[in-house]
Formats: structure tokens, sequence, C-alpha cells
């Protein structure tokens, strides 16, 4: 299984670096830019990511209405992410405080800190909240690829050579500083 393709917008952002003919960059499916609205289902975090993620990517026009469910689904890992490492850290919290108080006893603490736990037959484990959040995270950063988002796409992206500032305005008239000035 090879590379995914990247969309075609993302593409032209990086520069067109595969110097692909621009026929079949602007060819392909060319959706409006619009942010889709919120689906009702997310999470209250997913809610904020949602806000706080598609301002950026309309932004950029790196969004459209077709792009509603791996935005929702990108919203919703982040929403996971965000709680199983919350739950980690109160885990931690409360291993650290039975730890403590094992120790004033005088007795060893072998119950985990939080990222682990002890079984039922007396193994350590990862704790499943650490097993969510690694899930969580993977999922995240593929999304991010996806959009053209992670540090690594990021610092791939340029402005586009494809991308050309109108000759005439929207009456038909040209620009003040245009070519109707020389």
């Amino acid at each position: 299984m090879g590379r995914r393709a990247l969309p075609s917008n993302v593409h032209a952002l990086r520069g067109n670096p595969s110097k692909l003919p621009i026929a079949d960059l602007v060819e392909g499916l060319q959706p409006e830019v619009e942010m889709p609205g919120c689906p009702r289902h997310l999470l209250p975090e997913a809610r904020k990511e949602w806000k706080r993620i598609g301002a950026e990517l309309e932004r950029y026009g790196l969004v459209s209405k077709l792009d509603r469910s791996a935005l929702s689904l990108y919203c919703q890992a982040w929403a996971r992410l965000v709680w199983a490492e919350e739950e980690i850290q109160r885990q931690m919290g409360i291993c650290a405080e039975k730890r403590a108080a094992a120790e004033a006893r005088g007795e060893e603490w072998a119950g985990g800190d939080g990222m682990t736990v002890m079984t039922p037959n007396g193994h350590m484990t990862y704790s499943p909240h650490w097993v969510i959040a690694n899930k969580a995270a993977q999922q995240v950063r593929d999304f991010l690829g996806m959009f053209g988002l992670s540090p690594e796409t990021r610092s791939k992206v340029k402005p586009s050579s494809l991308r050309q500032v109108p000759l005439f305005d929207e009456e038909g008239d040209a620009p003040k500083g245009g070519y109707g000035d020389l």
C-alpha cells in the first residue's frame, strides 16, 4: 500500500513539490471553502476543538462541507485524548497518596503509578487510560497529517504559486495600482 494522495489544495500550498501539471491540480474536485456545521454528538471538549481548529482550517482554505466527518473524527479523538490524559493525572495523584500512606505504615506499595495498574493476578500492565490516550494520540496525529497541520506537514506548506491575484474586481474594473495605471 503506497502513500496516501494529498488533497490538491494542500499539494498546491506546498508549492507543487512533485511538479504536477497545473491542470491536474485544478481539475480535481474543488469544493467551496466553507466550515461545516458542528455535529451535535460531539463531546464538549471536541466542540471547543472544532471551533478552534475550524477557524484556522477555513482561513487557509483547507476545509469544506465535505470534510465534516473527518473533522468530527479528529475532534472526538482530541476529546478522548484530553479525557484520558486528565484521568491519568488523576490516577497518578491517587497512586501517589496511596504510596505515601503505605510507606507511612512501613509497607511497600505495588499498586501502580497511574500509567500502570496491578491486575487481579498480581501482574503490572498499562492503565486502560494510558491505552486510550496512546490510541487517541495516534488518531490525532493521523488526522493532523490529513489536514496538513502536523509540524512535519506544516513545515512543507508554503504559499501556492497557483493562487493568483484577480486582474479585475467584482465589477469588472481594473484594481487601483493594477495594469490599467501603466
